[in-house]
């Protein structure tokens, strides 16, 4: 018989964090950037983060893959703390997408496969020395299928990078963040920046690849109605702490706190009540 004990142990969330506290040095005195932050994220879930311009929402993201080390508390990672792995693998299995993309000089080939090109020459045998990189004809067709994944044609494989627009621009920086093979993908206003044709590609594409594979999204964003769209799970961040969070659209329907309730209604100022 099972003992009853270990059947009541939870399973731990894919990615969570436990009292997360930023601040920075301004003007001579600290500002507190995140207090006390927690969220969890289950495996395969799309999780927005949703809050005013200024909350916390991109310091939060970068905290998640260690991109700045938080003040105090820990990121988890399947159970595990993120501090326990080595940076370059968290940043492997928690991919980044940034608002505006940031692409490389180079070609859109060299783009999508500069994580798989980095780990090939990094990459040592059994007889301790560094592996080779791939066939040129086998990057080729990896790039093309990251490409296909995101919706861009294998013809922009050869094409500058420079030369995109903003939404083929942003559908690159994901394909190169797939080209890792992530655990989880964590996105900064990735259509902010772009027009809204663009920006519902983008947004189609998400929630593609959430029905198609087992990628965990952590989402940022101010757009309410995108948030409605996109999140099944979230959580509201103003001036640095979480004031209501839960399954969406219910938490942005039936809010829970009164900060939920103004930023709904478009009225949520500074020092928002709890």
């Amino acid at each position: 018989m099972n003992d009853p004990r270990e059947e009541s142990v939870p399973t731990p969330a894919h990615l969570a964090a436990e009292g997360l506290s930023y601040s920075v040095e301004l003007n001579g005195s600290r500002r507190t950037i995140l207090d006390d932050v927690g969220l969890r994220v289950e495996r395969g879930s799309l999780f927005t983060v949703l809050g005013p311009s200024g909350s916390g929402k991109s310091t939060l993201l970068r905290c998640l893959n260690r991109l700045i080390e938080p003040d105090a508390g820990r990121v988890l990672l399947d159970g595990r703390p993120a501090s326990e792995l080595p940076v370059q693998e968290l940043r492997r299995r928690v991919g980044m997408v940034f608002q505006t993309p940031a692409l490389f000089d180079g070609t859109v080939l060299d783009n999508v496969l500069y994580g798989p090109r980095l780990r090939a020459r990094g990459r040592r045998g059994p007889d301790g020395r560094a592996g080779s990189v791939p066939a040129a004809a086998d990057e080729r067709e990896l790039a093309a299928a990251l490409l296909e994944r995101v919706g861009l044609p294998a013809t922009l494989l050869s094409q500058p990078a420079v030369d995109l627009s903003g939404g083929e621009a942003q559908r690159v920086s994901i394909a190169r963040a797939l080209a890792n093979d992530p655990q989880a993908l964590l996105l900064d206003e990735p259509t902010s920046a772009l027009d809204p044709t663009a920006g519902r590609l983008i947004q189609d594409l998400l929630l593609r690849l959430a029905e198609q594979t087992d990628l965990t999204f952590v989402f940022v964003t101010h757009d309410i109605a995108q948030a409605r769209r996109i999140g099944d799970h979230g959580l509201l961040l103003v001036d640095g702490r979480v004031m209501d969070g839960g399954p969406l659209p219910d938490f942005l329907d039936e809010p829970a706190a009164a900060a939920t309730r103004l930023f709904v209604e478009g009225r949520l100022g500074a020092g928002a009540p709890r």
